[in-house]
């Protein structure tokens, strides 16, 4: 039996404080705005996948397994989550106009209501960011665009 051959060393380069001061500074806005989120989502009643969920559907009809890949969990935990959401109303499920053997997903005029409601909600994402100038917002978004497309 043969030895595999050796591994290549990684080296990671440490990360300078200010980096490090970036990362914790977006891991503290990102547990903020995820507590807004949670706290929009409860004063409708919903828990935060069923406001994540019905806010997506907001945007356009999407069937289960693209839900599922958007939200990063199991097509079998959107079911169950769409099932909650239509039976309070909030969404429907609906022939795919290209595929008929494709359900689609779709939030109902009341559930376009309550994402609506849940984005004006939203405090600490807004707030914040009005006491920024347009300018700073702007090169906030590229900077934010830049990192996600790294």
């Amino acid at each position: 039996m043969s030895t595999p051959p050796p591994r290549p060393t990684v080296r990671h380069r440490s990360a300078d404080p200010l980096t490090i001061e970036v990362v914790e500074l977006i891991g503290d806005v990102v547990a903020r705005f995820y507590a807004d989120y949670e706290e929009a989502a409860a004063s409708h009643t919903l828990t935060g996948p069923q406001a994540r969920l019905l806010s997506l559907l907001a945007l356009e009809p999407l069937p289960m397994r693209k839900l599922a890949q958007r939200l990063k969990c199991e097509p079998s935990n959107v079911t169950g989550i769409v099932d909650r959401l239509e039976s309070r109303g909030l969404v429907e499920r609906r022939p795919d106009p290209t595929d008929r053997r494709v359900k689609l997903a779709a939030a109902t005029d009341e559930g376009l209501r309550v994402a609506r409601d849940l984005r004006e909600g939203l405090h600490f994402a807004r707030e914040p960011l009005a006491g920024l100038s347009t300018a700073e917002r702007s090169s906030l978004r590229d900077l934010l665009r830049r990192m996600l497309d790294a």
